[in-house]
């Protein structure tokens, strides 16, 4: 339609999430730690990617909302 010329425009909703840039980052991990996440993926039914995505994520919101802890000398 619009390589026509038509109007489009009632197809859009004009909602959409904003993806923030990604950075490519490369971390060691033990055999250990790697077969973990292989299982959980395999399990899951998604990358082991996504499971580490998912876990950090987990892992910085539970930090986030728990009380500041005072450190004791």
């Amino acid at each position: 339609m619009a390589s026509s010329g038509q109007d489009v425009s009632s197809f859009f909703t004009n909602k959409f999430t904003v993806v923030r840039p990604v950075q490519r980052v490369n971390l060691d991990l033990t055999e250990g730690m790697l077969r973990q996440l292989d299982e959980r993926a395999i399990r899951l039914n998604i990358s082991r990617q996504a499971v580490i995505k998912t876990l950090l994520e987990r892992a910085l919101n539970e930090e986030r909302t728990q009380p500041k802890r005072r450190r004791t000398k």
